[in-house]
């Protein structure tokens, strides 16, 4: 869930943090989940990638679409790869306190769509750009204060 859907009055929203941007309810796979059911739960559950954790939700890796696709162009059997075989271990990942201008700077500047959210290096969330578009207009314009 966004946490930007429980912002109860309008405000600036260059003063949005990830922690207020970020989804906190994030699908995550360990380093030993194939990336069968890895391309299964991105397909099903409609996400772009995935965090890898370990037990204790450090963050580990992250694993794309386009990983996958690699994978299928070079014919791999997906069966027989894991998480730890694919993810991009060197993982680009913000603080809970990363203003929203830095965010979408960020974002334009690395052409990114989501980037995970750490606390001491536990995954607490992933942002979105559409989280910060989401979060903007909740901001701006608060739902109560729209015209029906």
């Amino acid at each position: 869930m966004r946490r930007s859907e429980y912002i109860a009055a309008r405000c600036d929203p260059k003063t949005l943090t990830a922690a207020q941007l970020m989804q906190d309810a994030v699908i995550t796979c360990s380093p030993r989940t194939s990336a069968l059911r890895i391309a299964l739960l991105m397909t099903d559950r409609h996400i772009g990638s995935l965090p890898v954790v370990d037990e204790h939700k450090n963050l580990l890796g992250i694993i794309s679409e386009a990983d996958l696709l690699t994978q299928i162009l070079k014919d791999k059997d997906l069966r027989s790869l894991t998480a730890a075989d694919l993810m991009t271990k060197d993982v680009l990942k913000v603080s809970e306190d990363r203003t929203f201008i830095d965010l979408a700077r960020l974002f334009e500047d690395r052409r990114l769509i989501r980037v995970p959210v750490v606390r001491e290096g536990k995954l607490v969330g992933i942002v979105a750009r559409r989280d910060l578009v989401f979060g903007f207009l909740n901001a701006s314009i608060h739902p109560l204060a729209q015209d029906a």
